[in-house]
């Protein structure tokens, strides 16, 4: 498998999903992955994908539903 931008052979390896979203910021480490040993371009499995896409699914309906509460129901966090 070669990089889509360099050409560079793609290695399998694990690194980060960062995504940067209205609302929260979502970080996973060691997601299996396809890397370019030339330009670091990663490619994702499909699986790893579609979990990714569940998760981010799951956590815009927490972040919605925490954004809709009133402060009526506000309690301190511990």
């Amino acid at each position: 498998m070669e990089s889509h931008f360099c050409n560079g052979k793609m290695k399998k390896g694990k690194t980060t999903y960062t995504l940067n979203r209205s609302g929260y910021h979502l970080l996973i480490d060691d997601v299996p992955a396809w890397i370019c040993s030339q330009c670091n371009e990663v490619y994702f499995e499909e699986s790893a994908v579609d979990s990714i896409q569940n998760i981010i699914k799951s956590l815009d309906t927490q972040v919605n539903r925490v954004r809709e509460t009133n402060s009526k129901d506000a309690r301190i966090l511990s």
